[in-house]
């Protein structure tokens, strides 16, 4: 006897385009929501993300994060990746429980690659916001047992021809930001590092290495965010998106960046002044 669909007809045609909502109906416990947590808080049981930052230049967007991950107050690790490509014009970054902000990406990505298959075009910059903002709607029950995920999105919208950056509180509330944002525990210092250094007309380089600034002071004075790592070499993951699409920058390249900053903060330690006008 023939072997019947393995899947139900309605996910076969246009139309019917959220892989998480296929996944609700055929298979519910593979989502991360659904899965049940212990009671009590376990905010300290899991390692967890810190800061992460982005900023717009004319014709793309940066999108950065440390590789530090914290359990408590121990390093339960220094190389962790928190920014990943959504698509190929948009890239996400992690802050909060690493492990489930991970799998959320995970989904996230495998979300806006089904849209893509099915429909024959890529989602709109505010739709991928909007997929985004409901897969962390759904985590909220995790989130009130300390389990929280709040990541940063930014790609670059082809439409509007600019990038575009959007933060998200952990109830999935989400908000278009402009010109820069930061996420994390060191995400006060880094934005505070970054109104300094910020002009709308920077180049892709600079704004490159304005995030680079704001991380080197976010780790400056927030233990849970790593600096670069001289010894071992490790350096941020930097992310650049323009109308070509998006690109994990070489660790060289990072790393060279990274240098210049660290020698400059060898003659002045709270990086570089700001015009007073």
């Amino acid at each position: 006897m023939a072997e019947g669909p393995r899947l139900a007809p309605a996910y076969l045609r246009p139309g019917t385009v959220s892989f998480s909502d296929f996944l609700s109906a055929e298979a519910p416990e593979l989502l991360p929501s659904r899965r049940a947590v212990p009671q009590g808080n376990a905010a300290d049981l899991a390692p967890h993300g810190t800061t992460i930052v982005a900023a717009t230049f004319p014709g793309g967007v940066v999108m950065a994060g440390d590789r530090r991950a914290t359990m408590g107050n121990i390093i339960a690790q220094r190389d962790i990746q928190k920014v990943f490509p959504a698509d190929e014009f948009s890239a996400v970054g992690i802050a909060g429980s690493a492990g489930l902000a991970v799998e959320l990406v995970r989904l996230f990505q495998t979300e806006l690659e089904h849209y893509e298959k099915i429909e024959g075009t890529t989602l709109s910059m505010d739709g991928k916001a909007n997929r985004l903002a409901a897969l962390i709607r759904a985590n909220l029950g995790m989130a009130m047992q300390g389990l929280a995920v709040v990541p940063l999105f930014a790609g670059f919208d082809l439409s509007a021809d600019q990038g575009r950056i959007f933060s998200y509180d952990v109830t999935g509330g989400r908000y278009e930001e402009t010109a820069f944002h930061s996420v994390g525990s060191g995400s006060l210092f880094a934005r505070g590092s970054l109104k300094k250094l910020y002009r709308e007309d920077l180049s892709e380089d600079e704004c490159v290495t304005a995030t680079v600034q704001a991380l080197y002071d976010a780790a400056d004075d927030d233990s849970a965010t790593g600096g670069p790592d001289l010894t071992r070499r490790i350096f941020p993951v930097v992310h650049v998106i323009t109308a070509r699409g998006g690109h994990r920058m070489t660790d060289d390249d990072v790393a060279a960046i990274a240098d210049r900053v660290i020698a400059g903060r060898m003659n002045r330690p709270d990086g570089p002044a700001a015009a007073l006008t």
